[in-house]
C-alpha cells in the first residue's frame, strides 16, 4: 500500500504524460500483466469520474491494468453504491486516495443548468435523480451575476459539483471519516479540461 500524498504524485505524473504525449513504455495490457492480475489487484487511486466517453480515467492518468479502481456516474454524482464502492475498495485493498473527477462542459450539469432554468415534466424518474442530485450544488449559482455569463456559469457549476461530491464522500460516510482521521485517507476533488488534457487537483486538505 502506498500513501495518499505517493498516489497523487502517480496520477499528476501520468497526466503530465499524457498531455506531453510521453505515455509509459511498459505495455498497459500485456498477457504477463493480465497473468499477474489473477492473483489479485492492488488499485493505488480510487476515481469517482464522470461516465462522460472522453474522460477515460486510466488513460488521462496514463495507467494501466490493476493500476485504478474506477467508478464511473454521470455527472460524478455520489448516491449511496458510489459510498459504497469507494468503502469496499477503502477496505479490500487498502488504497489510500480516492479522487472526484469531473471535466469541463459536463453535459450532466448542463442538463442541471438547463432544467434550473426551464422545468421539464418529462424526465424519467431515473434520469431525475442525477439532476436532483448536481442540482443543490449549483442553482445557488443562479441567483449571482454568474447568470449573465453561460460560461462562467457553467465552470463555476462544474467546480462546485466536484466540491459537493467531495464533501458527501468525506462527511457522508462514517467509515470513510474515520479513516480520514486516522488511517491516512484522503478525499480530493479534481476537473479535467477537455480542451487542454490538463488534469487540476484540488481542495486537497480534509
Amino acid at each position: 500500500m502506498i500513501s495518499a500524498t505517493e498516489a497523487l504524485a502517480q496520477l499528476q505524473d501520468g497526466n503530465h504524460r499524457f498531455v506531453t504525449e510521453l505515455r509509459g513504455s511498459d505495455s498497459v495490457s500485456s498477457r504477463l500483466r493480465r497473468m499477474e492480475l489473477t492473483a489479485g489487484q492492488s488499485p493505488f487511486a480510487i476515481i469517482l469520474g464522470c461516465s462522460d466517453s472522453r474522460v477515460p480515467a486510466e488513460i488521462v492518468f496514463d495507467q494501466g491494468l490493476g493500476d485504478l479502481f474506477v467508478i464511473r456516474v454521470a455527472g460524478n454524482i455520489v448516491a449511496p453504491s458510489q459510498v459504497g464502492s469507494v468503502e469496499f475498495a477503502v477496505e479490500r485493498y487498502g488504497t489510500r486516495l480516492v479522487v472526484v473527477l469531473g471535466h469541463s462542459m459536463c453535459g450532466a450539469i448542463l442538463a442541471t443548468l438547463e432544467e434550473l432554468a426551464r422545468p421539464r415534466e418529462d424526465h424519467s424518474p431515473n434520469l431525475r435523480s442525477i439532476v436532483d442530485r448536481v442540482s443543490p450544488s449549483v442553482e445557488i449559482l443562479m441567483d449571482t451575476e454568474l447568470r449573465h455569463n453561460h460560461d462562467a456559469l457553467v465552470n463555476a457549476a462544474v467546480r462546485a459539483n466536484i466540491k459537493a461530491s467531495v464533501n458527501q464522500l468525506r462527511h457522508g460516510s462514517t467509515m470513510l471519516e474515520n479513516m480520514i482521521q486516522n488511517q491516512g485517507l484522503l478525499v480530493v476533488g479534481a476537473e479535467y479540461s477537455l480542451e487542454t488534457g490538463v488534469v487540476e487537483f484540488f481542495d486537497s486538505k480534509p
